[in-house]
């Protein structure tokens, strides 16, 4: 008999994104969109068993840098090992286009800093065959890969581009210099970024401690700039602010508001609990709402666990990478670095030296043990403070420093140590709970393709999906239904790629089979696989049956077969004409 459909899933338990229960049924497919849901009539060329499994659309991260890797790379791991089919790239402002060969190392420097992207992975690995922005799009839908790619025009390319070094300086632009910055805007628009990206944080600093050059862009500048997206007739702003460090958040918050009225588009922001100030991110959702309820779109991104720094001696921080001693033999190989450090008299003056400056931010907490915790075989990403560093210490009858030394010695080779830096003042994911429950927030803020030496929060989904609905011990869960429409529609609808992440006739088939009862995640790894051997953490996870992306199967269990359908995504997209979507962004 003739295959009615290229691909059809039998039986398994649909979750099609719209927080409805969950029903059985099959999912049919041709080419690259869903056709039909339920029941009906028909064959696949190819079928997939379901019975028993959970059918999911695929999840759009909305936060990620695969800016580099999407040149140098056709897979874009560790977010398609979670069930990810989409991402959105070009975040908080920085990227690497537009950009004259002049500038090139300067936006590696930034990347550097910002991203801990180490330098000569990008020297290797970025071909440079574009100057525009376009053509850098242009380069990205030339390699083929696993999963589907937007991106946003970054602000401090465009700001490098035009001012040079007055950019970097931080000058204000000039009235020409604006001009400019609003024709290439209009240009990248045109082709095909989904809006604009910037970043107003003092945490943003380049390889060589500069600030981001758009830190104090001027409100002319990011006016102009807004109304040319305006003019595009579609695209959202992402703008991360820190608030003058959270001495000014009603001017600054103000400044964005403006911002986005000019633009007359979505505006949306990073938000999290800074431990330094765990109430302030209450005033800036309050501010949210306020803006909201005036008819305005703001929408907030949070990591839906701790923002989590790994340290370890193979890594690019650990809590004494500052000691002067250590930095004495830090440019040994790891085995010699380490048969040093157990030196009983070397081991006591690192462990007994305070660190030695200046920090990049994300140093600063690397001594707060009280809140940092070892790497098992299975991370535990709401650990308990009784767990903490400190606390195992004092029980021992040991200080913090001694068993924090003792545990990188034993994970020498891997991660040893997790600390959450933010959303765990209180030692447990109540606020992240409430912020997710907020009508005005989605998920994000995983950072996949960048802080290769650091962070590894890109698994958040698969996290997400087991820890908030089945595995959460201390503390109210969510359900499958509306985790999956978190992940799925609400972040693919908030971007305006509203022709995926729901399971109905005529949405792109970007799919996941997931083994619900066997879904866990791997502790992270390193991995040696950059170009010129650069580092990266990675990691694994169990339970994904099958991914699928554009109608094509990119992963079975965890391995790929090979295929690499995805596209690049240029501008925003439709809804599909055979049904509406429900776009509430609340978990």
């Amino acid at each position: 008999m003739h295959a009615s459909y290229d691909l059809v899933i039998r039986g398994g338990s649909i979750v099609d994104g719209l927080a409805g229960d969950p029903f059985v049924g099959d999912v049919a497919i041709s080419a690259d969109r869903i056709v039909a849901v339920g029941k009906f009539k028909g064959g696949g060329a190819e079928e997939i068993q379901a019975n028993g499994l959970l059918v999911t659309p695929g999840f759009v991260d909305i936060h990620t840098h695969y800016d580099g890797q999407v040149i140098w790379e056709n897979r874009l791991s560790p977010s398609s090992a979670h069930g990810v089919t989409t991402v959105l790239m070009g975040n908080c402002g920085v990227g690497f286009a537009p950009c004259r060969a002049q500038d090139r190392l300067r936006l590696i420097e930034l990347m550097e800093g910002v991203e801990d992207i180490p330098g000569a992975v990008m020297a290797e690995g970025l071909t440079w065959n574009w100057e525009s922005y376009g053509e850098f799009l242009d380069a990205v839908e030339a390699r083929p890969h696993d999963i589907n790619v937007a991106s946003y025009l970054p602000h401090s390319p465009l700001r490098v581009y035009v001012m040079g070094e007055r950019a970097v300086a931080g000058e204000r632009a000039t009235d020409a210099d604006i001009v400019r910055m609003a024709e290439l805007t209009r240009d990248a628009m045109r082709a095909g970024a989904l809006g604009f990206s910037s970043s107003r944080t003092l945490f943003h600093r380049s390889k060589t401690g500069d600030t981001i050059p758009t830190l104090d862009a001027g409100e002319e500048e990011l006016l102009a700039i807004s109304q040319a997206i305006r003019a595009s007739g579609d695209g959202i702003l992402q703008i991360v602010s820190d608030y003058k460090n959270m001495t000014d958040i009603e001017g600054e918050f103000a400044l964005l508001k403006r911002v986005a009225q000019k633009a007359g588009r979505l505006l949306t922001l990073p938000i999290a609990q800074l431990h330094s100030a765990p109430e302030a991110w209450r005033e800036v959702m309050a501010r949210i709402e306020a803006a909201n309820a005036e008819g305005m779109q703001i929408t907030a991104q949070v990591l839906p666990r701790g923002t989590g720094l790994l340290f370890g001696l193979d890594l690019s921080m650990h809590p004494f990478i500052l000691s002067p001693s250590y930095q004495a033999i830090q440019h040994l190989p790891l085995a010699e670095r380490v048969a040093r450090m157990r030196d009983p008299e070397l081991a006591a003056c690192i462990i007994a030296e305070p660190p030695r400056g200046p920090m990049h931010p994300l140093q600063e907490p690397m001594r707060r043990f009280e809140g940092m915790f070892e790497v098992g075989d299975a991370l535990d990403y709401e650990p308990p403070l009784h767990s903490s560093i400190a606390a195992r210490a004092a029980r021992a009858g040991a200080t913090a420093e001694q068993l924090a030394y003792e545990l990188l010695l034993a994970h020498s080779d891997q991660a040893a140590l997790y600390m959450p830096f933010a959303n765990y003042a209180a030692g447990n994911l109540d606020t992240v709970m409430e912020l997710m429950r907020h009508k005005d927030v989605v998920p994000g803020l995983g950072d996949g393709g960048a802080h290769y030496g650091v962070i590894c929060d890109a698994s958040y989904s698969t996290f997400m999906l087991s820890h908030w609905t089945r595995d959460r011990q201390r503390g109210e869960r969510f359900t499958v239904p509306q985790v999956v429409r978190a992940m799925a529609c609400s972040t693919a609808s908030m971007i305006g790629l509203h022709d995926r992440g729901v399971l109905a006739p005529g949405y792109k088939a970007d799919i996941n089979i997931i083994d619900y009862d066997r879904l866990r995640l791997h502790p992270p790894k390193i991995a040696f696989d950059l170009p010129a051997g650069g580092r990266r953490l990675t990691q694994r996870a169990e339970g994904y049956v099958a991914t699928i992306v554009n109608g094509t199967v990119v992963y079975r269990e965890g391995i790929a077969t090979g295929a690499l359908p995805g596209r690049l995504v240029r501008g925003q997209q439709s809804v599909p004409t055979t049904r509406k979507q429900n776009a509430s962004a609340d978990v």
